[in-house]
Protein backbone atom coordinates (compact mmCIF):
# COMPACT_ATOMS: atom_id res chain seq x y z
CA UNK A 1 0.00 0.00 0.00
CA UNK A 2 1.90 2.94 -1.33
CA UNK A 3 -0.29 5.28 0.00
CA UNK A 4 -3.91 5.98 1.11
CA UNK A 5 -5.87 6.17 -2.29
CA UNK A 6 -4.47 2.47 -3.29
CA UNK A 7 -6.81 0.06 -1.86
CA UNK A 8 -5.66 -3.18 -1.02
CA UNK A 9 -6.16 -6.14 -3.05
CA UNK A 10 -7.69 -9.30 -2.41
CA UNK A 11 -4.22 -11.44 -1.91
CA UNK A 12 -2.93 -8.14 0.34
CA UNK A 13 -6.14 -8.82 2.63
CA UNK A 14 -5.79 -12.53 2.60
CA UNK A 15 -1.88 -12.25 3.92
CA UNK A 16 -2.63 -9.46 6.52
CA UNK A 17 -6.16 -11.62 7.59
CA UNK A 18 -3.36 -14.47 8.11
CA UNK A 19 -1.16 -12.50 10.08
CA UNK A 20 -4.01 -11.19 11.97
CA UNK A 21 -4.80 -14.65 12.81
CA UNK A 22 -3.02 -15.17 15.76
CA UNK A 23 -3.54 -12.03 17.64
CA UNK A 24 -6.04 -10.97 19.82
CA UNK A 25 -8.26 -8.02 19.76
CA UNK A 26 -6.79 -4.62 21.02
CA UNK A 27 -9.78 -2.87 21.38
CA UNK A 28 -13.55 -3.29 22.17
CA UNK A 29 -16.75 -1.46 21.08
CA UNK A 30 -19.38 -1.73 23.82
CA UNK A 31 -22.64 -0.32 24.07
CA UNK A 32 -21.69 3.62 23.76
CA UNK A 33 -20.31 2.74 20.14
CA UNK A 34 -17.69 5.01 18.86
CA UNK A 35 -16.83 7.77 21.63
CA UNK A 36 -13.49 10.06 21.56
CA UNK A 37 -11.50 7.71 24.05
CA UNK A 38 -12.43 4.37 21.97
CA UNK A 39 -11.14 6.91 18.86
CA UNK A 40 -7.85 7.40 20.47
CA UNK A 41 -7.52 3.83 21.05
CA UNK A 42 -8.15 2.73 17.58
CA UNK A 43 -5.24 5.44 16.66
CA UNK A 44 -2.63 4.11 19.57
CA UNK A 45 -3.37 1.33 18.47
CA UNK A 46 -2.82 1.22 14.83
CA UNK A 47 0.21 3.54 14.93
CA UNK A 48 1.76 0.83 17.41
CA UNK A 49 0.76 -2.31 15.46
CA UNK A 50 -0.37 -1.81 12.31
CA UNK A 51 -2.64 -4.62 11.60
CA UNK A 52 -5.41 -5.03 14.61
CA UNK A 53 -8.32 -6.71 15.89
CA UNK A 54 -11.59 -4.75 16.98
CA UNK A 55 -13.99 -7.12 19.10
CA UNK A 56 -17.81 -5.95 19.02
CA UNK A 57 -19.08 -6.53 22.45
CA UNK A 58 -22.89 -4.76 22.11
CA UNK A 59 -23.36 -4.55 18.14
CA UNK A 60 -23.93 -7.76 17.08
CA UNK A 61 -26.56 -7.14 13.94
CA UNK A 62 -24.22 -7.00 10.59
CA UNK A 63 -25.70 -3.34 9.26
CA UNK A 64 -24.18 -2.01 12.37
CA UNK A 65 -21.27 -3.31 12.57
CA UNK A 66 -20.41 -2.84 8.93
CA UNK A 67 -21.27 1.33 9.41
CA UNK A 68 -19.03 1.24 12.32
CA UNK A 69 -16.31 -0.53 10.57
CA UNK A 70 -16.73 2.13 7.59
CA UNK A 71 -16.63 5.00 10.27
CA UNK A 72 -13.65 3.48 11.87
CA UNK A 73 -11.96 3.29 8.42
CA UNK A 74 -13.27 7.02 7.32
CA UNK A 75 -12.04 8.41 10.95
CA UNK A 76 -8.56 6.85 11.12
CA UNK A 77 -6.94 6.22 7.71
CA UNK A 78 -7.06 2.37 7.70
CA UNK A 79 -8.72 -0.46 6.13
CA UNK A 80 -10.68 -3.10 6.98
CA UNK A 81 -9.38 -6.51 5.58
CA UNK A 82 -11.95 -8.80 7.21
CA UNK A 83 -14.65 -9.45 9.43
CA UNK A 84 -15.30 -12.88 11.41
CA UNK A 85 -17.93 -13.23 13.44
CA UNK A 86 -18.43 -10.26 16.11
CA UNK A 87 -14.43 -9.39 15.44
CA UNK A 88 -12.93 -6.84 12.98
CA UNK A 89 -9.18 -6.87 11.60
CA UNK A 90 -7.92 -3.18 10.53
CA UNK A 91 -4.75 -2.30 8.80
CA UNK A 92 -2.76 0.87 8.36
CA UNK A 93 0.67 1.36 7.33
CA UNK A 94 2.77 3.32 9.82
CA UNK A 95 3.57 6.77 8.26
CA UNK A 96 7.64 6.36 8.87
CA UNK A 97 9.08 3.81 6.57
CA UNK A 98 11.40 2.68 9.25
CA UNK A 99 8.94 2.02 12.18
CA UNK A 100 6.74 -0.17 10.01
CA UNK A 101 6.37 -3.90 11.20
CA UNK A 102 4.65 -5.23 8.19
CA UNK A 103 5.44 -5.69 4.63
CA UNK A 104 2.29 -5.82 2.56
CA UNK A 105 3.34 -8.13 -0.65
CA UNK A 106 2.92 -6.88 -3.93
CA UNK A 107 2.43 -8.81 -7.16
Amino acid sequence: MKNKKNKLEGFQRKYLRGLAHKTKPVVFIGQKGITETLNRSINDALTAHELIKIRYIDFKEKEKKTEIAETIEKTHGCEMVGMIGHTAIFYRQHPEEEKRRITVPSR
